[in-house]
């Protein structure tokens, strides 16, 4: 489990939709309880700065809107729309759909929020090739304004155009997507990362000079090693091995010797203290 669905679900629910929030366990759903409504709090704090009675209101209305479960077969009964935020791993992804399509009303919607799968390739374990789809979200989820709307090969038009109205009911800005690899932000932003380390590999510029001209000359707010550090060294390698598998010709797939051996040592960035760089 991680943190994606319970943020994708205080959105959801303070934009009036009714959500319940499913996981393995009744500690890991305690958790998540917790962290929405600490997120709820810092959203009232902000808008209702002047009103906190407001605040503590909105905070009751949309804790009203969520509710939690262990089991998703029953949850997926009564639900229009299933979105999964589960670990990007193809097998376990196609082993919840599969399950949850059995379930599952006929017209209910199933959506993945994964940032490098192909949508096909989960959808193919169910039946409901028209009525899949992807969302991709951004973190963090409720300041993000961008989601990644994909229509795959065997996505209905009625489908999609679904998921573009409930990504615009969430208050975000959707764009559209063909199920390609990396849809459109991380296919050109994992390369461009993995570039900078190629760049940095062939003693062609500092990590620190490479972060420094992509912000100063290229207005990005952070560089690409400081990128690198914040979304994961493991998460950047499993995505780009992913493409390499099935995409091996392609130079801009090709895996970075430098990456590896900082995956290999567990350091991973940001969540393990360093990187590239090394993290109070």
């Amino acid at each position: 489990s991680n943190l994606a669905p319970v943020v994708l679900e205080l959105v959801a629910a303070s934009t009036g939709h009714s959500v319940v929030l499913v996981d393995t366990s009744e500690d890991i759903l305690k958790k998540s309880a917790k962290g929405i409504e600490s997120s709820l709090k810092r959203v009232a704090k902000k808008k209702f700065a002047e009103k906190p009675e407001d605040g503590e209101a909105f905070i009751q209305k949309v804790l009203k809107n969520i509710s939690t479960s262990t089991d998703p077969a029953s949850v997926v009964q009564g639900t229009d729309l299933v979105v999964d935020a589960i670990v990007e791993n193809l097998k376990v992804k196609q082993d919840l759909f599969g399950a949850l399509d059995k379930a599952a009303p006929e017209h209910t919607i199933f959506a993945s929020n994964t940032s490098s799968l192909s949508i096909a390739d989960i959808a193919s374990s169910t039946a409901r090739l028209d009525r899949f789809g992807g969302l991709h979200f951004f973190n963090p989820v409720p300041m993000m304004k961008l989601v990644e709307v994909i229509k795959a090969p065997g996505t209905s038009q009625q489908t999609f155009d679904a998921l573009l109205e409930f990504s615009k009911a969430l208050g975000k800005h959707p764009v559209s997507c063909k199920d390609t690899p990396g849809f459109i932000v991380n296919r050109l932003l994992v390369p461009y990362m993995l570039e900078a380390v190629r760049l940095h590999e062939r003693g062609h510029g500092s990590k620190e000079d490479i972060d420094v001209a992509m912000k100063l000359g290229a207005g990005y707010p952070m560089g690409p090693f400081e990128l690198l550090d914040y979304v994961g060294l493991d998460t950047s390698k499993f995505i780009i091995d992913g493409w390499h598998e099935k995409d091996p010709d392609n130079p801009l797939f090709a895996p970075s010797p430098l990456l590896n051996k900082l995956v290999a040592e567990g350091k991973l960035g940001k969540k393990t203290g360093e990187g590239f760089y090394k993290h109070k």
